[in-house]
Parts: structure tokens; C-alpha cells; sequence
């Protein structure tokens, strides 16, 4: 398993003094699969099992952070519901802001949305408009990057608010469903991939 996981196609991140490679792979074993969830035809992978586990989760947590430490990162976007999971705790050990992305009408203040397709509907995502201050350095993290349409929004919302993103950053990667393709500019890192 390789866990830093750029390709030809994404630029090599420039921050890699002390970067540690944490093997992520046994952590395949706390994820359970749920056939035809949430509808007919989806595989869905269910992090609720490895959460649970407290060395599995620190582990999880341990890798993020040895992949973002040295880049200077303002703020953690995490992006609901999963994200809301991932986010707080990567942002404590970077010494970073958190803030969520959530669906409509959740955040009391003036937002940004997007709307976007999912690989089983449609949605939409929305930040508060001060969420991110112009130039600040964020990374976006996520359960999983599957079809790539929930990240794609959160990409544009923080370039609405004039956001630099550091990185986009997943639990899980499908590999086969070539979500990454869509950022080519950004460095992808997904701790565990899917062939199938």
C-alpha cells in the first residue's frame, strides 16, 4: 500500500522533509462493507468499525498529520457528515483551525453554496462566508473519494472565498471509479485504496 498517493498526473507536494510513511494497511480489517447501501448497486464502506477501534482511529489520525505537519496549514475543512470526524482531530495536531462544510440551511450565518452530483443524486454544500480569510492555507478532508463530485464543490467554495488549498485528503480511495482525475492540480492523499 502505498500511502502518500500522487500521481504523474498531480505534482509532487514541496513539504516532504519529515514526511512519515504510515503503513495504513491493516486498517482494511476494521472496515465494513455493506452491500446495496444506500441503494441497489453501491458498496459502501463503513468506517463506524474502524472509528470504535481507538488504536485503528489513532492510527488513522497519525498518518494524516505525519503526511500535512511541515506545510503550514491555516485551517481543516471537513466536509459533512464524515469529515466532521477526521477534521477536529487532524486540525488539533496541526495546530489549525477547523471548519465545516455543510449542507443547506445548517449554518446560521450569510454562506456560499454549490450544488453538485453525487454517483447516487444531487446535493449541495455551503460555508459560512468568513469561514476563510484570502490566502489562507487549507486542507479538505473527507471519509471518501469515490466519483469526486462532493470534493469538487467544496473546491469551488473555497475558491470563492479565495482559499489556497494545500491538499485534498481521504480515509478511503476508490480507486476504480477515477475520482482523482477531476484535481489534477492538488495533492491527493488517501490513506487506503479500493481496486474494486
Amino acid at each position: 500500500m502505498v500511502v502518500t498517493a500522487n500521481t504523474p498526473s498531480t505534482p509532487a507536494p514541496t513539504h516532504k522533509k519529515h514526511e512519515k510513511h504510515v503503513d495504513c494497511e491493516p486498517l482494511k480489517d476494521l472496515i465494513r462493507t455493506v452491500p446495496e447501501f444506500p441503494k441497489p448497486g453501491i458498496l459502501f464502506y463503513d468506517i463506524t468499525t474502524l472509528l470504535k477501534d481507538k488504536v485503528g482511529f489513532a492510527q488513522l489520525i497519525d498518518a494524516f498529520a505525519a503526511h500535512y505537519i511541515d506545510r503550514d496549514i491555516d485551517l481543516v475543512l471537513g466536509i459533512e457528515a464524515r469529515g466532521f470526524i477526521f477534521g477536529p482531530a487532524l486540525a488539533y495536531r496541526l495546530n489549525a483551525g477547523f471548519v465545516p462544510v455543510r449542507k443547506p440551511k445548517k449554518l446560521p450565518a450569510k454562506t456560499a453554496r454549490v450544488s453538485y452530483d453525487l454517483e447516487y443524486g444531487a446535493d449541495a454544500l455551503e460555508i459560512h462566508l468568513d469561514a476563510i480569510e484570502p490566502g489562507q492555507r487549507v486542507i479538505i478532508v473527507d471519509d471518501l473519494l469515490a466519483t469526486g463530485g462532493t470534493m469538487q464543490a467544496t473546491v469551488q467554495l473555497v475558491r470563492q472565498l479565495g482559499g489556497e488549498i494545500a491538499g485534498l485528503g481521504f480515509a478511503i480511495e476508490l480507486d476504480f471509479l477515477k475520482g482523482r482525475a477531476k484535481f489534477p492540480k492538488y495533492d491527493i492523499f488517501s490513506l487506503l485504496h479500493y481496486d474494486e
